[in-house]
Formats: C-alpha cells, sequence, structure tokens
C-alpha cells in the first residue's frame, strides 16, 4: 500500500499510503510501526490504513528517534522542535493543508500545530484530553524515571538515556500551556476515547476518561467533539476495529462539509 517514502533534511523518515484528503497520522502509530514492534503490529498498521487508505492520503513518520528515522539528542525534543520536524515532514510529503490524528505524544503535537498553523484543518485527540492534563506532575514522575526507564518505554528506546526526551518534551510546554494552547484553535476538532480509559507515568496517574468526563461541557462549549467509545480503555488508541470508525465519522464529516475548500484545508 505505500505510495511513497523519504526522509526530511533532519533524517525523519516517513511514508505516505492511499489516496485522498490529507491525513497525518501522527503517534502512536509510526511509519517503522511493524518492524519496530513485529508481526502483531502489522496486523494493526494494516488495520489503520485498510480502513483509512480509500479515502485518505495517509501520512505515518518514525518520531521521535525510532525506525528510519535519526537519533534527536534528547535534550534537543521540545515542543518547538517536534512542530517545526512534523511541518518538514508535512512540506517534505507535499501536505500543504491536513488533519492531524494522534495519542498520547501524538495528541499534544497535534493540539500545539492545530494552534500554531493555519495548515491543520482538522484535529483529532486519541484517548488525549484537550484539558486538564497535569503535565508539571508528568515532568516529575518522568524525571524520578531516568535511573531506570519502565520496560514499556524501553522497547521504543535505542538506549535508555534516550528517555529523556519525556521531560524534556513536556517541561518545554510551560505554565498554562493547555488553556493558551486550546483557545487558539478553531479548526473543527474532536476527541475520542475509551470509558474506562487510564494511564500514568511513574507515580502520575492519568485518569483520563474521566477527566474528558469532568471537562466535557466545557470542551464542547469551546467547539470540541467528545465521542466516548463504550467499554473500551486507553488501549482503544491502537485499536482500528474500534477507533477508526468513530474518527472516520468524524472526519468524512468534515471533508463532506460543502463549505469547506478544496481538499479540506482552511
Amino acid at each position: 500500500m505505500r505510495a511513497a517514502a523519504g526522509h526530511t533534511a533532519r533524517g525523519v523518515h516517513f511514508e505516505v499510503h492511499g489516496t485522498g484528503a490529507p491525513l497525518f497520522l501522527g503517534f502512536p502509530m509510526m511509519a517503522s510501526y511493524a518492524a519496530v514492534f513485529g508481526s502483531a503490529a502489522a496486523a494493526t498498521q494494516r488495520g489503520f490504513l485498510d480502513r483509512l487508505a480509500d479515502r485518505y492520503r495517509v501520512l505515518t513518520v518514525d518520531y521521535p528517534s525510532i525506525g528510519g528515522s535519526a537519533t534527536i539528542p534528547p535534550h534537543e525534543l521540545t515542543i518547538d522542535r517536534v512542530c517545526d520536524d512534523m511541518l518538514a515532514v508535512a512540506d517534505a510529503a507535499g501536505f500543504d493543508g491536513f488533519a492531524w490524528w494522534g495519542g498520547t505524544f501524538g495528541a499534544v503535537t497535534g493540539l500545539a500545530l492545530a494552534a500554531r498553523s493555519e495548515r491543520v484543518s482538522a484535529l483529532v485527540c486519541a484517548g488525549w484530553s484537550p484539558l486538564g492534563i497535569p503535565y508539571s506532575d508528568m515532568v516529575r514522575a518522568a524525571a524520578d524515571q531516568l535511573h531506570d526507564p519502565p520496560p514499556h518505554a524501553r522497547v521504543v528506546l535505542r538506549e535508555p538515556s534516550q528517555y529523556a526526551q519525556w521531560p524534556t518534551f513536556y517541561g518545554s510546554l510551560g505554565p498554562d500551556w493547555e488553556r493558551r494552547t486550546v483557545a487558539r484553535i478553531d479548526c473543527p476538532r474532536a476527541v475520542i476515547y475509551g470509558e474506562h480509559a487510564e494511564s500514568s507515568v511513574g507515580r502520575c496517574p492519568l485518569p483520563l476518561a474521566a477527566t474528558i468526563r469532568g471537562c466535557r461541557a466545557e470542551l464542547e462549549q469551546l467547539g470540541w467533539s467528545v465521542i466516548e467509545l463504550p467499554g473500551a480503555d486507553a488501549g482503544v488508541i491502537l485499536d482500528p476495529a474500534v477507533l477508526v470508525p468513530a474518527a472516520r465519522r468524524f472526519l468524512d464529516s468534515v471533508f463532506d462539509t460543502p463549505a469547506s475548500p478544496p481538499g479540506g484545508f482552511r
């Protein structure tokens, strides 16, 4: 299904699949997802692409410092660097404008991009709340694990010292980042999450579903579509059979709107 592949000047590897409206499918999906995580992951990757590439030109990337991409020094992985790199990927792939879809780190990146760039035509936050995330607590909890990164993180780390990229990234957001960022987003936007979604960073709990439900009224007032998937947990962000139909309903409605400019761009 791969239509094109390439690297940016900074050595970030990307692939493009399918035809149609441009969709940047960010972390936790990656261009080399199957190669990194093995045969079971190949089915997950195919599940996303098979359900999207009929209508969308899907851009995936190996980021940060994974798969076919060059290593980024951990102290350089700030929100500014990440946004610059993702826009450079879009440039290299020929995506003038694009919808962005991401979870966890990918959702945070999407929030920042949508607030900074008119090139983002729609935004899907998968399993991650636009408001109410304790980023400062996450930074402290991640820093506490620098000497011994957790096993799930080691799977994607080229070396343990790379784990320092996470305190760098989340620490670069700064105070009041959420509200300043969310207030600037005006493209069509949705948060899609599992009814039982929860996670943690070290000793920092992340009650994701409860957080989203708690700010649902505020998000809807701000123009967000809030979509809860019954019976699902945090793992739904990597379950294409459940997640993609819900996201497609939102994205298809955006790109089918008669008032939308060609390609769905703003």
